[in-house]
């Protein structure tokens, strides 16, 4: 069974350009958005994100399974710092650990941004490491709900649900495959391997 057999259904942005030529169309006419959701997988996708869609826990747990079993990541260290996710998936033969040196890092994220296709964390998933001290391999557990479509709108809804204590640390990432040293618009930023398993909850 193929790890990414439930990559996104919906479209791709090609695709939709393609249908989109042979309909008559004014060029004063401003280009049609894609929905938050479709918006998201397309960059985070072009980014090098690995995007597996789960409808239910049973599916987080054996498409999770499979990264395991595909990476050999069985019976290895895991950087974990959220005790929800540890306890999500402690049938797993994992050793939780907060070493840079562990063979993944698992954490949930704060948002996802549509507009770009990054996720948006801050020291709730990372505390206050840099990024360069988390390991290079990420599984992130996600849900439709943090789906946003500006990074505007994730860090008001950050402000909005931390009303009493802000988290520090706030970044982005959204360079998930080692980039040519001329791509200008990755500059400086930390390439990450990542997985997102995103879970339907709406």
């Amino acid at each position: 069974m193929s790890l990414f057999r439930k990559l996104f259904l919906s479209k791709s942005k090609s695709d939709k350009e393609e249908d989109q030529k042979d309909e008559p169309r004014s060029k004063y006419m401003p280009e049609p958005e894609l929905p938050t959701d479709e918006n998201f997988v397309y960059h985070f996708k072009n980014n090098g994100g690995k995007f597996l869609y789960c409808q239910d826990q049973k599916e987080v747990q054996e498409i999770f399974k499979e990264i395991l079993n595909e990476n050999d990541w069985n019976n290895t260290d895991c950087c974990c710092f959220d005790d929800h996710l540890k306890q999500n998936f402690k049938n797993f033969n994992l050793n939780y650990t907060t070493s840079g040196e562990a063979s993944f890092f698992l954490s949930t994220c704060e948002y996802l941004i549509g507009n770009t296709g990054a996720l948006l964390i801050s020291s709730n998933q990372i505390k206050e490491k840099k990024l360069a001290e988390i390991p290079h391999n990420f599984i992130i557990v996600a849900a439709t709900s943090q789906l946003v479509n500006t990074i505007g709108e994730g860090l008001r809804g950050i402000k909005s649900k931390s009303k009493n204590r802000i988290p520090s640390n706030i970044t982005t990432i959204k360079t998930f495959e080692d980039k040519k040293e001329s791509d200008f618009m990755s500059y400086g930023s930390t390439s990450k391997n990542v997985y997102l398993l995103l879970l339907e909850d709406l």
